[in-house]
């Protein structure tokens, strides 16, 4: 990892620093998608098909699971897993339940009545990646929230052979259909709908950069389908102190390095000798990961940065707007007050990144790329839509109707005033 000093830093190296790698691709992803993308939405099922067969290598046309072969698949799950999987989802489930809101009733002046519901989307869709690691807790993130908004269609796809463990804890969570399909022909079906797959109105869960760009295109075509949030590489940024455990520190930068080659980790320390300490435990823990290549690639384009204070380590890390925060520090929480942007926060030495990720209870679905400035974690809200609803007496009309004239005077707005001037002249006119 580059270490840094920040004081010695200009404001255009300090930026620099904190620039996340680009996903490097010889690839047009775009134009790739946009070509997959277009084409099952016009040919449906016939594309879909072709670019299972092309990409996923599934020739028999068979993308849906079907009643038995998801009975197969959930007996096939061992029974310690399953019991973890069950826990993970009592806790999870625990903390999204006290995400449900009750119904706003204001009276904000006399006979005006205004209120704010909220309702479960009908249909969302559900994307799990497959690859080199079955993202069972993805499962759990995207589906427990669904479940208890209650939305009426809950579908998920994900890419062949869909592992065992993701079928039992789709079935767990209440998902009705089950596609094996995958990539951006995967997010396209769910936007517009195929002859097989039923369209959605919205789209949840982590991809690659052609999953990331579909959702991206789809979200901008009011014929597609919304998305939960932008997503980019994973990240974590740990803030430390010198009274820090190494191991720890190195075990969470490695926690996330070894998810990707463009994801990134970054360590803000204080201390130097410290970060030294850092640097011998990431090789040491490096030596026995089986996905070492990976984490190695990640290391390459993260950072280490040596601050003056933690009021500084607090503003770097506000700037860099982490998916992860980890605060490997002493009083930890009392940290929390300076903190403003991130998707995640793990407070104190005993709270591992792994601990969200899996089965702590809050969701591990995080806005990334720095868009924890404006983005929220995932939970129960993002499954739900407001509506208003206001009613007015004609006592109340009329109080409030001068108003609403001179405020429609001003903007020249004529029809908006008779709206309500045709109904104080008939109350006149009743009288």
């Amino acid at each position: 990892m580059r270490t840094v000093i920040w004081k010695e830093l200009s404001e255009a190296e300090r930026q620099e620093v904190l620039t996340r790698p680009a996903v490097s691709s010889k690839l047009d992803i775009v134009g790739i998608v946009t070509d997959i993308v277009d084409r099952i939405k016009k040919e449906k099922d016939q594309a879909l098909l072709e670019f299972t067969a092309k990409l996923d290598h599934v020739t028999d046309g068979k993308i849906r699971l079907t009643a038995e072969e998801i009975s197969e698949k959930c007996a096939a799950v061992p029974q310690a897993l399953k019991d973890a999987i069950v826990h993970a989802k009592e806790n999870i489930s625990a903390f999204h339940e006290q995400q449900k809101t009750a119904p706003v009733v204001v009276h904000t002046q006399p006979g005006i009545t205004c209120e704010l519901h909220t309702h479960a989307i009908d249909n969302v869709g559900l994307y799990v990646p497959g690859g080199s690691a079955p993202l069972v807790s993805t499962v759990l993130m995207l589906a427990i929230p669904a479940q208890i908004a209650g939305c009426k269609r809950v579908i998920m796809c994900s890419p062949p052979p869909v592992a065992n463990e993701i079928v039992y804890a789709a079935q767990l969570c209440g998902v009705q259909e089950i596609y094996t399909i995958g990539g951006a022909q995967a997010v396209a079906a769910m936007a517009y709908g195929t002859e097989t797959v039923g369209k959605v109105d919205k789209i949840f869960g982590p991809g690659n950069a052609f999953v990331t760009e579909a959702k991206k295109q789809v979200s901008k075509d009011n014929r597609g389908a919304s998305i939960d949030m932008p997503a980019g590489p994973s990240e974590v940024l740990v803030i430390a102190d010198r009274k820090s455990n190494p191991a720890f520190v190195a075990s969470d930068l490695l926690s996330q390095a070894e998810h990707g080659p463009d994801s990134q980790v970054i360590l803000v320390t204080e201390d130097l000798e410290f970060s030294r300490l850092v640097e011998a435990e990431l090789e040491k823990q490096l030596a026995v990961l089986p996905r070492r290549q990976i984490a190695e690639k990640a290391l390459s384009a993260s950072r280490i940065i040596i601050c003056d204070n933690m009021n500084d380590a607090c503003e770097i890390s506000n700037e860099y707007a982490p998916e992860h925060l980890i605060l490997q520090v002493e009083n930890a929480r009392s940290l929390l007050p300076q903190l403003r942007n991130a998707g995640s926060i793990f407070v104190g030495a005993w709270t591992p990144e792994s601990a969200g990720d899996y089965a702590s209870g809050t969701n591990h679905t995080l806005p990334t790329y720095g868009y924890a400035k404006t983005y929220s974690s995932l939970g129960l809200a993002d499954y739900m839509r407001r509506y208003t609803v206001q009613e007015l007496t004609a006592d109340a009309l009329k109080a409030l109707s001068g108003t609403i004239i001179e405020m429609t005077n001003a903007e020249g707005l004529m029809a908006h005033q008779r709206a309500v001037t045709v109904r104080t002249a008939q109350m006149k006119g009743d009288r």
